[in-house]
C-alpha cells in the first residue's frame, strides 16, 4: 500500500506543507522514522526528533510553530493524534480486509454462510454452523458443529470455536483463544467422575479477546460475555459464569464458576475470583487481588488478597509495614516489665 502526502492530507482534511508528491509505504514513531514512512508529533517531549526524522512525512498540530528547518514533508491538521490515530485504524482495515474462501479450508455442505467472508487455509466450520456477513476466518480456525458467528466478527488464526457457541456481531477473538472447552467439573464423591458439560457459551456483540484465553462452556445454560467486554490476553472464565456489559479484564484474571460480575467493571491484572460470587457494577479490583466473597455496593474499589475496601487496605498496609518494628518494641517493654518485676 502506497499513498501520497496530497491523498493523505485529503482524508484527514489537512493542509500539505512541502512535497505533496512525497509517497509513504508504512507507519512509524517520529523517532523512528525511516524514508518512505510518516508519523505524527502531538507530545511536546517529542518535539525534538521532527527536527531529525528521517520519516518523509510527518503529521502536525496546525498551531505548530517551526524554530528549525525539516527535511520531512508535513501536514498540518486540528489534532495530530486525532488524526493519526484516524489514520491508524484506515489502515489497519485495509490490512485486514481479506475475502475470500480458501481451497484448503474445509466448510461442511450443511453449514449456512453469508456474504463476503473470509476463510483461509485449514479453517475447518463444522456441520450446522451458521457463519454471517463479512466474517474473517484466519488460518486454522476450528468452528465447530451448530456454532454462530456474527456479522463482521473476526476470529485470528488458531482460534477455537466449540459447538453450540453463539458469538454475536463486530467481535473479535484473538489468536490461540479457545471458546466452549469443558468446565472443570468431577465428582469426590462418585470416584471422582467427569461432569458432563453440556451447556454453551455465548458471546453479545462487540466482544474483544485477548490471546491464548479460555472460556468454558456452562454445565447447563450458558456461560455469558455480555455486550462490549473487553479482555486482555491470558483469562480464563469458568462454567456459568456471566460477565455484564463493558467490563474490562487485564491479563491473567480468572473468574471461578457460577460467579456473576456487574457492567462497567475494571479488573486489573492478576484478579482472581471465587466462584458462586456477585459483583456489583461499576467495582474496580486493583492488580494481584483475591476476591473471596460478594462486592453488592455499586462503585467500589477493592483491593488486597483477600481484597477489601482499597481505602482501608491502604492504610493497613502502613501498619503492616511498621509490624516488624511494633513488635520489636513490645518485645523491649516486656524485657523492661520484667526486669523491673526481679
Amino acid at each position: 500500500m502506497q499513498f501520497t502526502a496530497a491523498q493523505i492530507a485529503a482524508l484527514l482534511k489537512g493542509q500539505v506543507e512541502g512535497n505533496p508528491d512525497v509517497v509513504v509505504t508504512k507507519l512509524s514513531k517520529i523517532e523512528e522514522g525511516v524514508p518512505g514512512s510518516i508519523s505524527f508529533l502531538a507530545n511536546p517531549l517529542y518535539t525534538q526528533y521532527l527536527y531529525g526524522t528521517q520519516a518523509s512525512l510527518v503529521i502536525i498540530n496546525a498551531d505548530f510553530v517551526l524554530t528549525a528547518p525539516v527535511t520531512a514533508t508535513l501536514i498540518r491538521v486540528a489534532s495530530a493524534a486525532d488524526a493519526f490515530a484516524q489514520l491508524l485504524e484506515m489502515y489497519n482495515q485495509v490490512k485486514l480486509n481479506k475475502k475470500g474462501i480458501s481451497k484448503l479450508s474445509f466448510i461442511a455442505e450443511s453449514a449456512t454462510v453469508g456474504n463476503d467472508i473470509y476463510a483461509g487455509e485449514f479453517a475447518y466450520v463444522g456441520e450446522n454452523a451458521t457463519i454471517g456477513n463479512n466474517v474473517k476466518i484466519y488460518p486454522q480456525v476450528y468452528i465447530g458443529d451448530n456454532a454462530v458467528i456474527g456479522d463482521n466478527t473476526t476470529l485470528f488464526a488458531g482460534v477455537k470455536i466449540y459447538s453450540e457457541t453463539v458469538i454475536g456481531k463486530n467481535c473479535i477473538i484473538h489468536s490461540g483463544t479457545v471458546i466452549g472447552s469443558d468446565g472443570f467439573r468431577f465428582n469426590p464423591e462418585n470416584d471422582h467422575k467427569k461432569v458432563p458439560q453440556i451447556g454453551n457459551v455465548v458471546i453479545e456483540d462487540d466482544v474483544e479477546i485477548g490471546a491464548n484465553c479460555a472460556i468454558d462452556r456452562a454445565t447447563l445454560g450458558s456461560t455469558i460475555l455480555r455486550k462490549g467486554v473487553k479482555f486482555d490476553n491470558l483469562i480464563h472464565i469458568a462454567h456459568n459464569v456471566e460477565i455484564g456489559e463493558n467490563t474490562y479484564f487485564a491479563a491473567h484474571g480468572v473468574v471461578a464458576g457460577s460467579t456473576k460480575i456487574g457492567k462497567n467493571c475494571m479488573f486489573s491484572g492478576q484478579v482472581g475470583i471465587v466462584g458462586h460470587l456477585t459483583v456489583a457494577d461499576n467495582t474496580i479490583i486493583t492488580a494481584q487481588s483475591g476476591i473471596s466473597k460478594s462486592i453488592t455496593k455499586k462503585g467500589e474499589v477493592y483491593m488486597g488478597s483477600p481484597a477489601f475496601d482499597a481505602n482501608k487496605y491502604r492504610k493497613a498496609y502502613i501498619h503492616f509495614r511498621n509490624l516488624d518494628a511494633l513488635v520489636q518494641r513490645v518485645d523491649k517493654l516486656e524485657k523492661q516489665q520484667k526486669e523491673a518485676a526481679k
